[in-house]
């Protein structure tokens, strides 16, 4: 129903009544009782018992309802009157008594009245009352802005938008009209100086266009399907009309002789459109459409605007118009199209148009604007106040967006892009009217906070800058003109705190409204101003476009032609992005004018995303929207956007990894190996070559060595040989006795070697005669030298046959630690992982099949011992009945000697890291048909130089989880980043955010990995252990999750790509590196204050750890001494490269270390270390 032409729902009415308390049962409807007087009357019925009076239920409603959906008069019944067929009788509902009807308040003074008139006007209704809400009517930010500049033309007063929304009814704002401001001045017609300026926001189309940035993506299409006998000629002349009477459409921009830009306004003659007309089939129309909309204007010669017409048939046309967006904007669209209606249905009736001349044409607008902004350098200036609040507005605002991409960034943005489409129903669309009613904002609003809170879930952090079109028509003679008005606001929303959805759509408002304040100067000079360092590779200040179109659509009438659709603008226009994502939408109406939902796009950059990515994206958008809409109180974090599937596959589909395994330990593994294939060789050093059954033997002996002096399972054994046949021996050894092997690298500072003996207790350590003397005297008790004659007696007389459990001091089972590695600790403390038995044959079988390793395969062992690289080196061959190569003990430093230790051993599989694999060339691995890189992040680009000619494998794994735990491959040769895979057989993994919740496919979140690789925990520290080893609530009861700091993301088929670390622990050289343990060694150097150690990149490719350092107050910092007391307390490869002397530590606004203002490095000559490649 329609009263005062406000839209009634009875139903809605009805509702409210209803849940008043008292009332069992509610009746709404309109009665005209007295001639052209239609009241909303309201008839309830009292719970039995119950007093009801009338006046208090309307009061209560009055609560509920918007002010024009209260009933004028509310009537309690005994009961509701019933037709025979027990409907309701409306007709026997009692009229309401005079003295209960309320009457609305009239106009009381002329200024009421005339803003009566004007609310009517730009909503489109017959009469507004003075208590009427400007919103609750249907107002929005765009008809807001339309209503103050009536209110600046009829009434002199200058307002400001937010008065509307702070006052949305004609009584309130009536007050405020006494403190508006003094208008600005009026738009009119001027006199043009000999070179017209062009608008701030054709500046910078112009600016772009000559760099050849555009190539269609700043084309507007129109496009229109009309049937019936079409007068071409009448087409052509009436669009000659248009441009004739719009001179936004017949200016072309050149420049002048000092390069500035100009608008120059062709005579009408020089610039009559030529209407081309193409055959076309009906299946071509769409491609014919594309290629018109993808011809790009030379701006300084070509009018913006050309016309094409599609002959379907001899009655059946499509109207394909092009227009340049220096020359308009998605609201020119109406008068544009409603002016060549008018001129087509004139010139085909042999006529002339006849239409009122346009107060003004676009180079005024031009010259106007420059005159109400003034000069930037006048402090007191419209312009120079609205840079002052966008400067302070946008400090500190994100360069980039980090959005859920597919693929990396290129250092260029493409524009090639796409569309996904984007439809809200009727009833979400209602419910969203209702949240912005309820929370005095508008439907755009609630998008926005939907959107930015989906995109805090999806990965985009706290801080969510949004752009949205403004109209940029803030003065009325604007109304009916074809030009580029529109303006770009970027909306910056704090999502931060988990507020509920309801609190943050109170700060989108606050900060909505002030940008609304501020719509005047152009987006270009608050580019400007803000300064943020450009790129051609995103968008300045955003990356997400959100626009909500409200203009009404224009209503095409041909004389004698039926108009089947009139395609509106597309916004990027088809196959073209300006920005990485751009929602766009639009209210529809239903016939009753009630809301029908809301229909639009999702445009995309394809250099970013897949199109399943961005449908995606906008289901999980219509998701946040319906599960605000149910509950606004909720907080942004508790919003569920998976579906029940998605999770499913997330947490079990793509971790549907068991296998069965082989109910064998390592070592079991190797001796069967050793009863199939005896004589094969088995280890190769230079001229040594061990056979499987001479390797067996002696590692044999060495173990019944190390029981009989009480090494076993629980026990810790440490090794100090360099790498030779006898250090495989002696690994192989002590796993057989059941004791956990301790790594120790003889290069390392001697007190962190005593660390570990310290920390691990080893009751015995295997050492040789050119290392022993690096193991500390408290350890010579329990010291095995392997090549010292006493020992190599000792060991002739023990057996060769395997140990077994009745030989071991205890059984050994997949639970006993198999070894110890030390990793860089946070604290300053280095921490050691417990590695327990049980994973070992899932990675070693794991590895075997893929690798195609076996008999006749040779393995290079290139990582050192320290590193549990080195564990898997050794196995994985080991038990394939391949042969184990070794280079010299001091291979890491002759990587240029590596392409004659591989062609020399013909090696055929080797892993190395990235950072070996950058100081070689293809031609040095000719042997190499299987490659593994392992132990830090991949570069782009690794795998399209190695991977032609051979197997290729990302391998990632922390030391907590056994070596490796997911893996990629064999991988293609392409360009790009390689993944590092999905989970290994017997593995799980889970990408969760900080609550431990999984986050859809594309989104960053922390790496869990849980399944039988996962250590036992970290030796003699339980807290930590209980940190990072957690249990797992997705597994079977009692598993447990490893927390490994590393964020990564999921692909659409399920493989993990590595973004980067959660923590302050990096990965350089293939070294895990915890800054934290590198600046607790730099400030315990003497004369430091403080320090800050980081990883920079200042030159591509060359990634480098650097050490700032802020002295001790009033003594300088000695360098040299620095370094001394680093290479005491650190180990080569946790040395930084650089280290650089700094007054101060700089910080962020929130007081953190702002490690992007720390300062590069000079150049330093690189100082020559070991730098062992780690896993």
């Amino acid at each position: 129903m329609k009263v005062r032409g406000y839209r009634i729902e009875l139903g809605e009415v009805e509702s409210a009544l209803s849940t008043v308390d008292g009332v069992a049962r509610a009746v709404a409807m309109v009665r005209e009782d007295t001639p052209n007087d239609r009241r909303l009357v309201g008839y309830v019925v009292p719970v039995e018992g119950v007093v009801l009076e009338a006046e208090s239920v309307r009061r209560a409603v009055a609560g509920l309802l918007p002010e024009y959906m209260v009933p004028s008069a509310v009537v309690v019944l005994d009961a509701v009157p019933q037709t025979p067929n027990g409907k309701t009788d409306r007709k026997s509902l009692p009229a309401p008594s005079t003295s209960t009807v309320v009457v609305r308040r009239e106009a009381r003074s002329a200024q009421e009245d005339i803003l009566c008139g004007l609310f009517a006007e730009i909503l489109g209704l017959t009469r507004v009352g003075v208590d009427d809400s400007f919103f609750d009517l249907g107002g929005h930010s765009l008809l807001a802005t339309r209503l103050v500049s009536r209110i600046r033309t009829v009434l002199g007063v200058e307002l400001p938008v937010r008065a509307l929304f702070e006052t949305p009814t004609v009584a309130a704002l009536a007050s405020c009209l006494e403190r508006g401001g003094e208008t600005r001045p009026a738009l009119v017609a001027r006199q043009r100086p000999a070179d017209v300026p062009l608008s701030f926001a054709q500046r910078r189309l112009w600016a772009l266009s000559g760099l050849g940035a555009t190539a269609g993506t700043y084309n507007i299409p129109m496009v229109t399907r009309l049937r019936g006998p079409l007068d071409a000629g009448a087409l052509e002349t009436a669009l000659a009309d248009v441009v004739t009477r719009h001179e936004s459409l017949r200016t072309v921009f050149p420049a002048t002789s000092d390069g500035t830009p100009t608008q120059v306004v062709l005579d009408p003659s020089e610039a009559r459109p030529y209407l081309h007309v193409v055959r076309v089939a009906e299946s071509d129309i769409e491609a014919a459409v594309a290629a018109a909309q993808r011809t790009d204007f030379t701006l300084d010669t070509d009018p913006p605007l050309r016309a094409q017409l599609l002959e379907v048939g001899t009655d059946d046309h499509v109207l394909v118009l092009v227009l340049h967006h220096i020359a308009g904007d998605a609201s020119s669209m109406r008068p544009l199209i409603r002016d060549l209606a008018t001129a087509y249905t004139a010139r085909a009736e042999g006529g002339a148009p006849e239409w009122a001349p346009l107060p003004v044409q676009y180079a005024d607008y031009a010259l106007w604007q420059r005159e109400v902004l003034g000069d930037e350098s006048d402090p007191d200036s419209e312009i120079a106040r609205h840079l002052a609040h966008w400067t302070r507005t946008l400090a500190g605002l994100p360069e980039v967006l980090a959005l859920p991409t597919d693929r990396p960034r290129p250092e260029e943005a493409g524009h090639e892009g796409g569309l996904v489409p984007l439809t809200l129903d009727g009833e979400l669309h209602a419910g969203l009217l209702d949240l912005a009613r309820s929370s005095r904002t508008t439907v755009f609003m609630v998008l926005q906070a939907a959107l930015a809170t989906l995109l805090t879930r999806l990965g985009a952090g706290e801080d969510i800058p949004l752009g949205t079109p403004v109209a940029g028509r803030g003065d009325e003679a604007l109304d009916d003109l074809v030009g580029f008005f529109v303006n770009t606001l970027v909306l910056r929303t704090d999502t931060s705190g988990n507020p509920s959805f309801r609190d943050l759509l109170s700060r989108v408002r606050e900060t909505d409204l002030a940008a609304y304040g501020h719509q005047d100067v152009p987006f270009e000079r608050v580019v400007d101003a803000v300064a943020p360092r450009r790129s051609a590779a995103h968008h300045p200040l955003f990356q997400v476009m959100l626009s909500l179109d409200n203009v009404a659509r224009a209503d095409v009438s041909l004389a004698g032609l039926t108009v089947d659709a009139v395609g509106e603008p597309a916004g990027d226009g088809a196959g073209r992005a300006k920005f990485d994502l751009s929602v766009r939408l639009s209210e529809q109406r239903s016939d009753e004018d009630g809301p029908a939902g809301l229909h639009g796009t999702v445009a995309y950059a394809a250099d970013l995303f897949d199109r399943a990515t961005v449908e995606a994206m906008a289901e999980r958008f219509v998701t946040v929207l319906k599960a605000v809409v149910a509950d606004a109180d909720r907080r942004i974090e508790d919003l569920d956007i998976l579906g029940a599937a998605e999770r499913e596959l997330l947490l079990d589909g793509w971790n549907d990894t068991a296998r069965p395994l082989p109910d064998l330990l390592v070592p079991e593994l190797i001796e069967a190996q050793v009863a199939r294939t005896p004589d094969a060789p088995a280890v190769s050093a230079g001229d040594v070559t061990l056979t499987y059954a001479e390797l067996n033997a002696r590692a044999n002996r060495l173990a019944h060595l190390l029981i009989g002096r009480g090494a076993g399972p629980e026990s810790v054994v440490a090794i100090a040989v360099p790498r030779s046949p006898e250090m495989i021996v002696a690994v192989l050894a002590v796993l057989k006795s059941g004791a956990a092997y301790l790594p120790v690298d003889t290069e390392y500072p001697a007190d962190r070697i005593a660390y570990f003996f310290e920390d691990a207790r080893p009751c015995l350590v295997v050492t040789s005669t050119r290392a022993e003397e690096r193991v500390p005297a408290a350890a010579a008790a329990g010291r095995i030298v392997v090549d010292a004659p006493d020992t190599v007696a000792a060991l002739a007389a023990h057996s060769v046959r395997n140990p077994v459990d009745a030989d071991r001091t205890a059984p050994l089972t997949a639970r006993t630690p198999a070894y110890v590695i030390y990793t860089s600790g946070s604290t300053g403390r280095p921490k050691g992982v417990v590695v327990e038995h049980g994973g070992i044959p899932n990675i070693v079988l794991a590895r075997t099949g893929p690798y195609a390793m076996g008999p006749g395969s040779r393995a290079l062992q290139f990582a050192s011992l320290s590193f549990d690289a080195a564990m898997s080196e050794i196995c994985t061959p080991l038990s394939a009945g391949a042969c184990l190569v070794l280079g010299p003990a001091d291979m890491l430093l002759q990587v240029a000697e590596l392409p004659v230790l591989l062609r020399e051993q013909r090696v055929t599989h080797a892993t190395l890291p990235p950072a070996v694999l950058a100081q070689l060339t293809p031609a040095n691995l000719r042997t190499v048909r299987t490659l593994v890189t392992a132990g830090e992040a991949a570069p782009a680009g690794l795998v399209a130089t190695w991977a032609p000619g051979r197997r290729m494998f990302n391998a990632y794994g922390p030391t907590e989880t056994t070596v490796s735990c997911t893996m990629a491959g064999p991988l293609a040769p392409e360009a790009g980043v390689p993944p590092i895979g999905g989970p290994l057989p017997n593995t799980r993994v889970y990408v969760l955010d900080d609550r431990l919740r999984p986050v859809p496919v594309g989104v960053p979140g922390e790496l869990y990995v849980a399944g039988i690789g996962v250590a036992r925990g970290y030796l003699r520290r339980p807290a930590l252990s209980a940190e990072r080893f957690v249990a797992d609530p997705f597994g079977p009861a009692g598993s447990r999750m490893y927390r490994t700091g590393d964020v990564v993301s999921r692909m659409r088929d399920g493989r993990l790509r590595f973004v980067g670390r959660a923590d302050g622990q990096v990965k350089l050289r293939g070294f895990r590196i915890e800054l934290g343990e590198v600046e607790a060694a730099l400030t315990g150097a003497p004369g430091v204050a403080r320090a800050v150690a980081t990883v920079r990149e200042d030159r591509p490719g060359v990634r480098q750890l650097v050490g700032y350092l802020v002295p001790a107050a009033g003594a300088g910092v000695d360098l040299g001494a620095v370094r001394t007391h680093l290479r005491a307390t650190l180990p080569a490869h946790l040395l930084p490269s650089v280290l650089m002397e700094i007054e101060r530590v700089p910080l962020t606004v929130n007081g953190k270390t702002d490690k992007a203002a720390l300062p590069a490095p000079e150049p330093e000559r690189p100082t020559r270390r070991r730098c062992p490649p780690p896993s």
